[in-house]
């Protein structure tokens, strides 16, 4: 039988389907081979070995769905106890593999959009609601800094742009030409969070937590940031609302991680609440966010956890976009310095700039400075082999030494490479012919640990050390002992003490009521940070204030200031100049006093005082309060 035409094309059409089918075949993937397969958690452990005994004893039950069913009723009806078993067995297990397993290489990761838990916002919005009460309670626990809180949303651009300049081995942003170091000090300075203390460690026994899981209803997934919330608009500011606040606040903003719910592992070390502010919390939010961000990077999490406000904020206070000088320090933690509107501007000038990376970064004490650079640059170029060179004040090299040396000392010095000192910037060391003049011995003064860098000579040293502007000066709190220059304590108070003192402004008058127990009280300049005291004592027929600068004494410095004191038609007033002191002030100083009646004092028996402090910048001009104090 001949084939017909029909017959034919039928039969190439299913020639051509049949090898389409093949080639489909051939492209479609196989299924990925994992060498290792991944254990099993605690449930599954438990679920097999429930499964296998219900189906032996139940064998009119429907199957495996059945089984199944059960199993999860007998596993959430089990106490820790009873599941130690097998918990431990799984973790035996994981421990193995993590340990066995070949590493995998990260993923490629192509991210335009950051996902994050990080929410200033959540955390702004219950800060809001606080009682005075319960941010006192938040105070005592050493983190009163973030009720100045006024950023409410994170620039997320900015962030994902940070994270892939974050060095997570070298701990250091690499942004403008510059690395940058992060350390805890970088979060004591941003998030007005103690960089000092015992370390925080958020594990040990499980059966040390139980009580704390079971109250917070934690779960695998975490305990809930609504709960959270929820426990947090109750008025009390007992124990229980310092651990709430603590959990809230490091699940929102300081240490959130990828899920949606805060860590439970965060209640080891919220056993004790009496010594929150004993830790080093710098130190932990910058360790959280480094091991977060790296696991960003290694495509182990999609969202990032970590504290990205720190780092958005930190950028703001290292880079200026207005040119040098711009920057200038502000009172307490940057935190409270950007708001809303702050950040919308700052935004609107990176984008004038062209976008981020633009600026200049200022934080020359993080990366290597010009000057230290340079002197580097100076010291690791020295000129090769001996250095030949003339002396004209030869004996002034000592009176020692055999006559070759004093041959030498007349004529022509040979010395060694080590043995040349080094003058960086002195005048008197010339290109060519390179002239050494000795000096008389030179010391560096007493107070180089506190910012000085004069090097002196020994006959002067001492002249200088009695006017020296960094000479110390000691914290005037009690609990407190740091000692540095005036300018280092302002920067310590602003950033450990700020809600110790009070706030002020030059040139405007500022009412302030003292109680009866309270010898003193630390006024900041917003201006310029520097701290005043205003000082109390008791006489026999009332109160002494008086009001003191605490710089070195032999600062020449002086501020003028007004006291008022009013008692219904009557009224006491002072205006003097400050005298500078180097802390508090002990005992009776013979400075000007103002002296109150204790009938003065109001029905609290608080002293109730109008304080005005002027500039000194201002003492010069035309400063209406000068002429009636000379007057």
């Amino acid at each position: 039988m001949v084939p017909s035409e029909n017959d034919s094309m039928m039969g190439k059409r299913k020639l051509e389907e049949l090898i389409a089918l093949e080639g489909k075949k051939k492209k479609k993937k196989k299924k990925k081979q994992v060498a290792t397969p991944r254990p099993a958690c605690s449930w599954v452990y438990f679920s097999r070995e429930f499964i296998r005994e219900y189906s032996a004893s139940h064998p009119e039950s429907s199957g495996l769905k059945a089984a199944t069913k059960a199993a999860s009723d007998a596993w959430k009806s089990m106490s820790v106890e009873e599941k130690a078993k097998y918990t431990k067995r799984s973790r035996e297990v994981w421990d193995n593999y993590l340990t066995t397993a070949p590493a995998r290489a990260p993923k490629p990761r192509k991210q335009t959009n950051l996902v994050t838990r990080c929410s200033p916002g959540r955390l702004f919005n219950v800060l809001q609601r606080l009682t005075p009460d319960q941010k006192a309670a938040v105070r005592s626990m050493g983190f009163g800094s973030l009720l100045g809180l006024r950023c409410r949303t994170l620039r997320r651009s900015l962030c994902l742009w940070l994270l892939e300049r974050f060095n997570t081995a070298r701990r250091s942003l690499e942004i403008c030409g510059e690395r940058i170091p992060l350390s805890p000090k970088d979060v004591e300075l941003v998030m007005g969070l103690a960089a000092s203390g015992k370390d925080v460690v958020n594990s040990g026994p499980d059966d040390l937590i139980v009580e704390l899981r079971n109250s917070y209803n934690a779960t695998n997934h975490g305990i809930s940031v609504r709960l959270l919330e929820e426990r947090l608009a109750a008025p009390e500011a007992g124990e229980e609302f310092k651990r709430s606040f603590i959990l809230y606040a490091l699940g929102t903003v300081l240490c959130p991680t990828a899920r949606l719910d805060v860590s439970p592992s965060f209640l080891h070390f919220l056993t004790n609440m009496d010594t929150i502010h004993q830790y080093n919390w710098g130190k932990f939010l910058l360790d959280r966010l480094v091991r977060e961000v790296s696991r960003f990077h290694q495509g182990k999490q999609r969202a990032v956890g970590g504290c990205l406000l720190f780092l958005q904020l930190f950028y703001y206070e290292t880079v200026s976009v207005e040119g040098p000088g711009s920057l200038v320090p502000g009172l307490g933690p940057c935190l409270s310095s950007w708001g809303e509107e702050e950040i919308t501007e700052r935004e609107k000038r990176e984008r004038e700039l062209g976008g981020y990376g633009f600026g200049e970064v200022l934080y020359k004490e993080s990366c290597l400075g010009t000057e230290s650079s340079r002197c580097r640059a100076q010291l690791d170029c020295p000129p090769a082999g001996r250095m030949h060179t003339s002396s004209e004040h030869g004996p002034a090299l000592g009176h020692g030494g055999n006559q070759v040396e004093r041959d030498q000392m007349n004529g022509e010095i040979i010395m060694d490479e080590e043995n040349l000192p080094i003058y960086l910037g002195d005048k008197n060391v010339v290109c060519g012919d390179i002239e050494v003049v000795v000096e008389s011995a030179r010391k560096a003064c007493q107070n180089k640990e506190y910012g000085c860098k004069e090097t002196l000579d020994y006959m002067k040293k001492s002249e200088h050390e009695e006017t020296c502007s960094y000479a110390p000066c000691a914290c005037p709190l009690l609990e407190c002992d740091f000692v540095g220059s005036s300018e280092q304590l302002s920067l310590h108070f602003s950033s450990k003490h700020w809600d110790s003192g009070r706030r002020f402004r030059y040139n405007c008058p500022q009412a302030i009521s003292l109680g009866m127990n309270e010898p003193f009280l630390v006024l900041q300049a917003e201006e310029d940070g520097i701290l005043f005291l205003l000082n109390k004592g008791i006489e026999a027929i009332g109160n002494t204030v008086m009001v003191t600068c605490i710089k070195p004494s032999s600062s020449k410095e002086t501020f003028l200031y007004d006291l008022v004191s009013g008692r219904g038609i009557s009224s006491l007033r002072l205006k003097s100049f400050t005298q500078n002191f180097p802390g508090r002030v002990e005992g009776f100083p013979p400075v000007d006093f103002l002296l109150i009646p204790f009938r003065f004092l109001n029905s609290s028996r608080q002293l109730n005082v109008e304080v005005c402090i002027w500039n000194s910048t201002e003492l010069g001009a035309d400063c209406p309060a000068l002429g009636l104090a000379i007057s």
